[in-house]
């Protein structure tokens, strides 16, 4: 008996990227990024000044006031990392980015 071993032309794997907008922290603000949308989540990091993050999806949470306004909009910044939406200048007092989940 004869195994003849064949291979099958394969494309190269495509790489799929989405462009995420950056928005500013409100300028003089230091914030607390947090392990969900809310103060009652650990700080998991804290902002420097004149930081500007991404935005990956929002979330309702915790209404925050802060220099853009009273919100209980919650950015998620990375895997794990909300901001308030408070001290984001997004121009918008509505979601900019879509829902997480």
């Amino acid at each position: 008996m004869t195994v003849e071993e064949t291979s099958a032309a394969t494309e190269p794997d495509e790489v799929v990227t989405m462009s995420v907008a950056r928005y500013p922290i409100a300028p003089g603000c230091r914030v607390n990024v947090r392990s969900g949308p809310g103060t009652k989540y650990g700080i998991v990091r804290t902002l420097p000044l004149g930081a500007s993050v991404p935005i990956y999806c929002q979330t309702p949470g915790e209404t925050i006031t802060g220099p853009y306004g009273t919100t209980n909009l919650w950015d998620n910044i990375a895997s794990d990392e909300f901001v308030s939406d408070a001290y984001v200048h997004t121009g918008s007092d509505g979601y900019v980015a879509p829902r997480c989940g």
